[in-house]
């Protein structure tokens, strides 16, 4: 059996806690800047925790 690749993209992407759970960062910040509310930007800034179902499938993805 060959060994498991861990998935590029996936790798880049997410960070594992201390805990054990999954951090991501939130779309809509790259470009078009200066047309969105400097609140939404800010709101945006925060990572967040990946839901439960999509953990799942990303912590294949990495091979953890």
């Amino acid at each position: 059996m060959p060994k498991m690749k861990t998935h590029s993209g996936a790798k880049k992407r997410f960070k594992l806690t201390g805990s054990g759970k999954l951090k991501r960062q939130q779309a809509n910040r790259r470009h078009y800047l200066e047309h969105k509310p400097t609140t939404l930007t800010r709101r945006l800034h925060a990572d967040k925790i990946v839901s439960g179902g999509d953990a799942k499938v990303i912590k294949r993805m990495l091979g953890i």
